[in-house]
Formats: C-alpha cells, sequence, structure tokens
C-alpha cells in the first residue's frame, strides 16, 4: 500500500509550488513534491486513519508523506517515544505545524510536552512546544485553566529568543486571551510585562 500512496503523491506533485514553498521558507532536507495541502486533506480523508501506515510514510523522508501521516495517524496510538522521534525530524515550519495541528494536540502527552519543547534550543523543536500551547489553547476545551496557567513563564522565557521561527511568542499569548477569564487576565499581564520598558531593554540587549 505504501508505494501505491507514494505513486499518488508523485502524480500531486508541482514544482512550481517547490518554489513557492522555498520562498515561504520551506525548505527541507527531505523531498519536497509541492503536493497542495487541500490535496493532502482529501487523500487523508480516503485513506482513513492508518497508524501503521502512518509510521511507514513518516521513514520515505518526503516532506509531503510525513504530513500525511500526520493526518491519518491514531493519536491514542501516539507515544512519547514516536513524539521525540519525529520532532526530531522537523526542519521547516510548515512540517512543525502541521504535525502540531492534525495529532500531538490530541495525544494525553500534548500539554506535557508543550512545556518540555519550549524549553529545548533546537530551533523547530522550540517552535513545536509554543506552537502546542496556542493549539491547546484554541481547541482543548475541556482542558483546567490551571493548564494553561503553567506555560505563561515559559512563554514569557521564549520571548527572548529572537530566531525567526521561535519569536512568534506574543503571538501565542494573544491567542491563550481567548480562553476564560482567569486565562485572559494572566495573558494580559503576561503581554504587559513583554512589552514593558524593562523586558524592552532587556530583549535590545541580548
Amino acid at each position: 500500500m505504501i508505494e501505491h500512496i507514494l505513486e499518488i503523491l508523485g502524480s500531486m506533485g508541482d514544482k512550481r509550488n517547490v518554489e513557492d514553498m522555498k520562498r515561504f521558507g520551506i525548505t527541507s532536507s527531505s523531498k519536497i513534491l509541492g503536493v497542495p495541502k487541500p490535496e493532502l486533506r482529501k487523500l487523508a480523508k480516503k485513506i482513513g486513519k492508518n497508524h501503521e501506515l502512518a509510521l511507514e510514510l513518516w521513514k520515505t523522508n518526503i516532506h509531503e508523506a510525513r504530513i500525511l501521516a500526520s493526518m491519518i495517524a491514531e493519536p491514542e496510538k501516539v507515544d512519547e517515544e514516536l513524539m521525540e522521534r519525529w520532532v526530531k525530524d522537523f526542519d521547516n515550519w510548515d512540517l512543525c505545524d502541521q504535525c502540531i495541528m492534525n495529532l500531538f494536540w490530541r495525544t494525553k502527552f500534548a500539554h506535557k510536552k508543550a512545556i518540555e519543547w519550549s524549553q529545548r534550543e533546537e530551533e523547530f523543536v522550540k517552535r513545536a512546544g509554543f506552537a502546542l500551547m496556542a493549539k491547546l489553547a484554541i481547541s482543548d476545551k475541556k482542558a483546567s485553566d490551571e493548564k494553561f496557567e503553567k506555560f505563561f513563564p515559559y512563554i514569557l522565557e521564549g520571548a527572548k529568543d529572537e530566531r525567526n521561527y521561535v519569536k512568534k511568542t506574543t503571538s501565542w499569548l494573544k491567542k491563550l486571551k481567548k480562553r476564560t477569564k482567569s486565562v485572559k487576565y494572566i495573558a494580559k499581564e503576561a503581554l504587559k510585562e513583554l512589552r514593558s520598558e524593562k523586558v524592552q531593554r532587556r530583549l535590545k540587549g541580548r
């Protein structure tokens, strides 16, 4: 089945899309086919959830195959070992964000990994931590305020990182402000602190 799926992906690829992706900073050590996201979603819907196939697709070292893997993997079968293995392969923001949005936020390890990864040095692992926080804030309606309150010290610390794919920390805070009153208040205060003259001087002095 894996060979058939790879043939389909190859047929949907477009070199012009590959060039467009490069302009948006999507480059990779993996092979990029240039398959549009809507087409990947349609294919994922046809395949349905298939965890074993997802594992095989990830091993192909093809960008779109890995995104497809994140769409058809089964969250309840994802363990921390798999998450660590996959996150180490993130080498662009597209793969990072797709894995977070399609799969990782749905796992029982999401809140834990959000904090762990936000403290890591690797650029796209760190981004994954903050992207997880943002996605959980929007989509994890069952989580308590306390779980989100734990994120703020790490978000404030992450704001000091000036690398392009990490420094969107304030946008994560804005997303957190959409939750309940107590989380909104904490997010508001965190943003106020982040924008304060004292913090700004410290950030500029780095």
